[in-house]
């Protein structure tokens, strides 16, 4: 589950009950990052940290032998449907925001091993196509770079 929301901690036990077993937040949402991915493990949950694409992948190491994973936003978080930002290609390891059928192929030619897709997929005729798309991208890639 990824909670692009103020004050992520107050969503811990929700997320939970609901039967989450990750809980990604965004690093600039929280002003203790450490105690929130304590609380995610002690609800059993994996943890996940997110970051805005302004800030610098250097504020994830603190945290990186304690997550689970790192999303890079490649949009403002806002709303859905912004445009991809290719610049944060150098940062990519999970890719969210503006990721299209056209966006996929450089995030997964970066190395991106995780695609958060949300506005591309629900606003097309046939999402199930999308998705598989977007997931026989992210395979091709990682079959070629793993043979590389």
């Amino acid at each position: 589950m990824y909670m692009m929301v103020s004050k992520p901690e107050q969503w811990v036990k929700p997320v939970t009950i609901r039967g989450a077993n990750q809980y990604i937040f965004q690093l600039e949402a929280t002003e203790n990052p450490g105690t929130l991915i304590k609380d995610n493990w002690e609800n059993g949950m994996k943890v996940g940290l997110a970051i805005k694409p302004g800030t610098s992948i250097q504020y994830l190491a603190p945290w990186s032998n304690q997550l689970d994973m790192a999303l890079v936003m490649t949009v403002e978080p806002r709303f859905g449907g912004h445009k991809f930002m290719e610049d944060m290609m150098p940062k990519v390891i999970e890719v969210a925001g503006g990721i299209d059928p056209d966006a996929v192929h450089r995030c997964a030619e970066a190395g991106a091993n995780m695609i958060v897709s949300g506005s591309a997929i629900v606003r097309r005729q046939d999402p199930r196509s999308v998705i598989n798309l977007l997931r026989n991208v992210c395979g091709s890639c990682a079959a070629k770079h793993s043979l590389d």
